[in-house]
C-alpha cells in the first residue's frame, strides 16, 4: 500500500503579484536615461540642432553666399525713430538710414542726397520721387570714449520737427540674427555652419566605429607582440599634432578646399582614442568564461570579436563616441577660425567667428551667434554623454 504523503495544491496565478516587469538591457538603459534630466535636455537640443542645420536653410529666402550691400551690418534689434505714423527710421553705425516697416521688416535704404562734412549735416531722401521729404542728421562729436571709439550724438529733423532720441525698438524680422559686413544673413550662415559641424560629427562617428573599434579589438584580443606593434603605431600617430596634419594636407592638396583637409586629418588621427579604449575593454573581456567556451567549440576569432566582445563593450564605446563628437565639432571650428578650415564663401561657425573679430566692438552680435551655436552643441553632446555613462554602465546603476 502506497503512502501518499504529498498533496497537490491548486495554484492561482492571478493572485501572484509581479513586482517588476522583465526589461532588456536597452530598455533598462532607456528607463534610466529618461530619469537624467540634463541628458534629455541634451537630446532635445541635438534634435533641434539637426533640424536647424538640415531643414532650416530651406525656410529662409537667402543663401549662405547671398550679399546685399544695402543692408550690411544690421543688428537683430533696431532702435528706430518714429517720425510719422507708419514711418520708422533706423540709423546704422555705418551712418546709413533705413525705412523700417511696422512689422520690423526692412523696407529700403534711403538715398544720401547731400553730405556737408564741415557742418556735419547729412541729408537723405525719404522718397526718391518727392524731394520735399528729407531727413537731416546733425552730428555733434564728443571726446574719445573709453579708448574704443567715438561716441556720436545726433538729432534728426523731419519736416521741421527735431527728434533727439529713438522712440522705440523693433526686432529685425528680415534678418533675425542681423547681417555681416557684406550684407549676408547671419542666421542662414549659422544654419549652414551647423551642416558642416554635423558632417564632421558623422564622419568622426563612422571613423571611430570602423577603424578605432576594429583596430582596438584586434590589438586587445591578440595581445603579445601583435598588441605591442599595433599600440606603437598608435603612439606614433598620436605624437604628431593635428595642426601639423592639416597644414601638410593643405600644402599637399593645394586645389582642395579646407573642409576636405579637415575630414582627411580627422579620419587619420581621430580614431586613436577609441582604439585605446576598446583595447582596454578587450583585455578584460577576453578572459571571461564565454570567450573560453567560444574558443573551445571552434568559433573563429573574427566572430568572437564581432559577435561577443564588441557587443559586450558597446556601452563604453557609445559613451566615448558621444563625448568625442563635440571634440570634433570644436576642432573644426578652431581650424576654421585660424584660417585652415572651409574656404569662402562657405559658412562655418569658425569662419563666422573669425569674420566678426574685426568689428567686435561695434558689431558684437556677429560673434555672439556662432559662439552660442558652438557652446550649445558642445553642451548638448556632453549632457547626453553624461546620461549615457550613467545609464549604460552597470557599476553606476542606481536602480
Amino acid at each position: 500500500m502506497k503512502d501518499n504523503r504529498f498533496e497537490f495544491l491548486e495554484s492561482n496565478i492571478e493572485d501572484e503579484e509581479i513586482t517588476r516587469p522583465s526589461l532588456t538591457y536597452w530598455q533598462d538603459a532607456w528607463r534610466r536615461l529618461k530619469k537624467h534630466k540634463l541628458a534629455m535636455i541634451g537630446i532635445v537640443l541635438i534634435v533641434f540642432i539637426v533640424l536647424f542645420g538640415t531643414v532650416g536653410p530651406y525656410l529662409t529666402p537667402y543663401s549662405y553666399s547671398d550679399q546685399s550691400n544695402d543692408f550690411k551690418n544690421l543688428p537683430p534689434k533696431l532702435d528706430v525713430f518714429e517720425v510719422e505714423e507708419g514711418i520708422n527710421l533706423y540709423l546704422s553705425n555705418d551712418y546709413n538710414m533705413f525705412l523700417v516697416l511696422e512689422n520690423g521688416k526692412m523696407d529700403r535704404k534711403l538715398k544720401l542726397d547731400h553730405r556737408d562734412a564741415i557742418n556735419k549735416v547729412y541729408t537723405y531722401l525719404l522718397d526718391a520721387g518727392n524731394s520735399e521729404e528729407v531727413v537731416i542728421l546733425d552730428f555733434s562729436y564728443n571726446t574719445l570714449k573709453d579708448k574704443q571709439g567715438y561716441d556720436y550724438n545726433y538729432t534728426i529733423e523731419y519736416k521741421g520737427e527735431v527728434f533727439k532720441y529713438t522712440t522705440g525698438s523693433k526686432y529685425n524680422m528680415s534678418f533675425p540674427f542681423g547681417t555681416d559686413d557684406l550684407g549676408r544673413d547671419i542666421l542662414t550662415r549659422v544654419m549652414y555652419g551647423a551642416r558642416i559641424s554635423l558632417l564632421i560629427a558623422v564622419i568622426a562617428t563612422m571613423v571611430n566605429l570602423f577603424i578605432g573599434v576594429i583596430y582596438g579589438s584586434i590589438s586587445g584580443f591578440e595581445g603579445g607582440r601583435v598588441d605591442n606593434i599595433m599600440m606603437r603605431i598608435v603612439d606614433i600617430i598620436n605624437s604628431i599634432p593635428l595642426m601639423l596634419y592639416v597644414i601638410l594636407l593643405m600644402v599637399w592638396f593645394r586645389k582642395s578646399d579646407g573642409l576636405t583637409n579637415i575630414i582627411i586629418a580627422l579620419s587619420s588621427v581621430f580614431w586613436v582614442g577609441m582604439a585605446r579604449l576598446v583595447r582596454g575593454q578587450m583585455l578584460s573581456l577576453k578572459e571571461q568564461e564565454f570567450v573560453l567556451a567560444a574558443r573551445v567549440i571552434g568559433v573563429p576569432k573574427h566572430k568572437i570579436i564581432l559577435r561577443h566582445l564588441i557587443p559586450n563593450a558597446i556601452g563604453p564605446i557609445i559613451v566615448a563616441m558621444t563625448m568625442m563628437i563635440p571634440t570634433a565639432v570644436f576642432t573644426e571650428a578652431f581650424l576654421s577660425f585660424i584660417g585652415l578650415g572651409v574656404s569662402a564663401p562657405q559658412a562655418s561657425w569658425g569662419t563666422l567667428a573669425n569674420n566678426a573679430l574685426s568689428g567686435l566692438i561695434t558689431y558684437p552680435y556677429q560673434l555672439f551667434f556662432p559662439a552660442l551655436a558652438i557652446a550649445i552643441t558642445m553642451l548638448a553632446f556632453n549632457f547626453l554623454g553624461d546620461g549615457l555613462r550613467d545609464a549604460l554602465d552597470p557599476r553606476l546603476r542606481k536602480g
